[in-house]
């Protein structure tokens, strides 16, 4: 027996519903009532199509009427509004939206599609105001394209931090109007936490958004052209995007009598059904259960949409299927950013008295010798004994999206953490690594549900040392020099065994690294050493990349207490000399680090007092390192962006706030014994020296037994030597181009793949590092007993090394306070 079915809405719910009905059933006769021109579009696309990166406005259309209409045999009415259901009779109540037209259309089964509409507070001035926009559907987009096309306004205010601000802020920048996002919480995209949404701020910030977290609009005037903020603050803008929200579109639902949940949406049960057993409802409208916790949720995204709408059409037409809830899986692109987050986010849990435990990683989107790698920050939230996974967040430029839907997958297969090492997935070098960033969180995951290790948090860490704990860091001590977090002590991982008598086993020791990977096998030394120890969860970066966003939202508050208006464009920096000149350029892209950093050091080293550098730079590392290396150096570091994905930082020589006094002895040195003759090591201690000679150092290398292979020329004339001599001389590589790897050598195979890849990335040879180290005033000093075991002539060995014995590397190690043994 044939049915009548009436459903109220199209788009992604309604529209897939529509088609899936007539798939399933080629007898029932099916209505669909759409208030607006369009029945079926790309709703997430909208903002695209603003920014003009979707070109073709139709291309935005998925179905029009007429070709559903022929195709599905449907019975759509667009430009018609259903204005209420009556229950006892089965029947609506509809309004043609042009002609007025009224009249009641019978159904056996009624489907409620009616998604959700934006928040429009009630906010003093808004109703005067002009040019004040929200984003839901084809007309919405049209309105504000043609505005921006027309009228080139020079600044837009965008209120609301969430996905639909973000993507309008974004698009906005790029037709190349200001925008100014308002944001009454501490961050935007709150379905991260906040330390994984601080990359997401700078980010931002680094695209010309003027952020303003934790403020509100207080009200609007001059007819919306006067933002007023609740800090004072005061907005001079040509345009408002409202995006603080949406909310059910429930109206006619409640007025039914249908029963209603939280934010007012339709409740429903797992077939979708309503209170009503005849009348059903899915999409934006809905309340269902959350999958993880089998709570209330409202979640208006595409996918549980459209899901919805196909499950709903199949229980129509008697087939065994239910909703089994919605986890919230989403992504956003954030100009050159991806941003993803699935399931529940610390917030949550902790709001709700859940128990959990979170881990971070910073692994790289593929094989790091592969070009193109880049930095994927991820966060995985889970039970601490049970390993249930409660939620991901991950952020980063590139790979992002596949380990979250990974993780996402995983959860609705019922997996653990315990099982993502498991995982078999799908490796080559230009798309991940070998141990994959989902398989490398399940480990440091599975390393605390087993209890090999515990963690602290980033915001735990502060209070912590300022009451006395003890905090190792155990980076190298450059790499600490270039920033750490306050009152910790540096023991270099290397070390750690030779101080374990410095510390109290009564007492918890937390250690920190980089992202936590030395952390974790610091902590194990210790733990093995009978030491109760916890590991800093993604390491400085996690703390420092909050740290950082800290900052600058102090900065900026700063800078907004004079309450002025935003200008549309920003004054030039203010420098403490006049410069000389124009800046001169300098281009270091395709370098990797250090490189950068020693092409400005020897550029400054040119330039006279006051006069300005500008350096582009395609190492992301750069962004940070030209303002430690400024600090250090007592260069102004004047303005510092992201250009077309290129670092681009401005520098004016001298008037730095640590400059050095003329005539004034270093501050400090660096020594190193290079005792390996081995090539990865050789290199690591050059771009170590480099560095440490780019900071300002007085850098001394002591080049002894086999490390004396490293500074021997590749076309030394023949000496005389001894029988011993003669054998070492036959069995020891004969210049630097001969070392070999102090793993996988594989009979000098290594060595030639390390030197392609090395080639590839634009990474200088060791002969052109040492080269580069000399011109840097390093210093290389040649053990002399050493040579004498080893039977090496100072003939063999390259131009401008010194000769010395232990007294020389002492000497410089006492002047010094970073020595190292290599």
């Amino acid at each position: 027996m044939s049915k009548k079915i009436v459903i109220v809405g199209g788009v992604a719910g309604g529209a897939s519903a529509a088609a899936r009905l007539r798939r399933l059933n080629e007898e029932n006769q099916i209505v669909m009532f759409d208030r607006g021109e369009y029945i079926s579009f790309a709703n997430c696309g909208l903002p695209y199509y603003i920014g003009d990166v979707i070109q073709d406005r139709q291309k935005l259309l998925v179905q029009t009427v007429e070709g559903m209409n022929k195709r599905f045999q449907l019975d759509i009415r667009n430009l018609t509004e259903v204005t209420k259901i009556n229950r006892a009779e089965k029947t609506v109540s509809v309004k043609h939206v042009q002609t007025g037209e009224t009249y009641d259309e019978s159904y056996d089964v009624l489907v409620l599609s009616p998604g959700a509409k934006p928040i429009r507070p009630n906010i003093p001035g808004i109703e005067e105001a002009e040019d004040i926009f929200t984003l839901r559907n084809i007309p919405d987009t049209d309105q504000i394209r043609s505005y921006v096309d027309d009228k080139a306004p020079k600044h837009a205010t965008v209120i609301g931090g969430g996905f639909i601000g973000i993507e309008m802020a974004e698009n906005l920048r790029e037709r190349g109007v200001d925008v100014t996002l308002v944001e009454m919480a501490d961050q935007v995209m709150t379905p991260l936490d906040r330390e994984m949404v601080s990359p997401v701020h700078e980010h931002m910030r680094l695209h010309g958004v003027d952020l303003q977290l934790s403020d509100g609009v207080d009200s609007f005037s001059e007819k919306g052209k006067r933002v007023h903020l609740k800090s004072g603050r005061v907005i001079e803008t040509d345009m408002v995007v409202l995006s603080i929200g949406v909310v059910p579109e429930s109206s006619i639902a409640t007025e039914a009598g249908l029963e209603t949940g939280m934010r007012g949406a339709i409740r429903v049960n797992e077939k979708m059904l309503t209170s009503d057993p005849n009348i059903y409802a899915i999409g934006d409208a809905v309340e269902v259960l959350d999958y993880i916790f089998k709570e209330p949720t409202v979640v208006p995204l595409a996918w549980p949409a459209n899901r919805q709408g196909r499950l709903v059409a199949d229980i129509i037409n008697g087939r065994e299927v239910q909703y089994n809830g919605t986890m919230g899986t989403g992504i956003a692109k954030v100009f050159d950013m991806t941003v993803a987050s699935t399931g529940w986010n610390e917030k949550r849990l902790t709001a709700a008295g859940k128990e959990f435990e979170a881990v971070h990683v910073h692994p790289g989107s593929h094989a790091g010798y592969y070009p193109g790698s880049t930095p994927v920050s991820l966060k995985l939230l889970f039970h601490p004994t049970t390993g249930e996974i409660y939620g991901a967040q991950g952020v980063g430029m590139n790979g992002v999206d596949k380990r979250i839907d990974v993780i996402a997958t995983a959860m609705k297969g019922g997996l653990t953490v315990l099982d993502l090492p498991d995982l078999e997935l799908s490796y080559a070098p230009p798309f991940s690594s070998a141990k994959d960033p989902v398989n490398m969180i399940g480990y440091v995951a599975s390393n605390v549900v087993l209890g090999d290790n515990e963690v602290v948090h980033w915001n735990e860490i502060d209070d912590l040392v300022q009451n006395g704990a003890t905090l190792l860091d155990v980076r190298d001590e450059s790499e600490h020099e270039l920033g750490k977090i306050p009152g910790s002590i540096n023991v270099p991982l290397n070390s750690l065994r030779d101080h374990l008598d410095n510390y109290s086993k009564d007492e918890t020791i937390y250690v920190t690294c980089q992202v936590g990977l030395r952390g974790y096998l610091a902590s194990r030394i210790l733990r093995q050493n009978g030491f109760k120890v916890k590991n800093l969860s993604g390491g400085y970066k996690t703390w420092s990349q909050v740290r950082r966003d800290f900052d600058a939202i102090e900065a900026g508050t700063k800078a907004a207490n004079e309450t002025a208006a935003t200008a549309t464009e920003e004054a030039p920096p203010v420098m403490t000399n006049q410069p000389v000149g124009e800046p001169i350029f300098l281009d270091t892209c395709g370098l990797q680090c250090p490189g950068p950093i020693l092409e400005v050091n020897k550029k400054v080293a040119e330039l006279g007092e006051g006069e300005t550098l500008r350096v582009l730079a395609s190492d992301p590392g750069f962004f940070a390192d030209i303002e430690a290396w400024a600090k250090k150096t007592g260069n102004k570091l004047v303005s510092k962006q992201f250009v077309n994905g290129r670092v681009e930082a401005i520098l004016q020589k001298g008037n730095g706030p640590a400059a050095v006094q003329a005539g004034a002895p270093a501050a400090d040195g660096a020594s190193m014994v290079v005792f390996s003759g081995d090539l990865d090591r050789a290199l690591a201690s050059f771009i170590i020296a480099q560095g440490a000679a780019a900071m300002g150092k007085d850098v001394t290398m002591f080049f002894t037994f086999w490390g004396l292979n490293v500074i021997r020329k590749p076309d030394a004339p023949e000496v005389k030597k001894q029988g011993l001599e003669k054998m070492f001389g036959m069995m020891m590589p004969s210049h630097a181009g001969e070392l070999p790897l102090s793993n996988m050598n594989f009979g000098g195979v290594g060595q030639k793949m390390m030197k392609k890849v090395m080639s590839d990335k634009n990474v200088p040879s060791l002969d052109e590092m040492i080269k580069s180290a000399q011109e840097a005033g390093v210093k290389m000093v040649a053990c002399t007993m050493s040579m004498d075991v080893m039977g090496i002539k100072e003939e063999e060995l390259i131009d401008g090394i010194d000769l010395g014995g232990v007294a020389a590397y002492l000497g410089a190690a006492e002047g010094g306070n970073l020595n190292l043994f290599i």
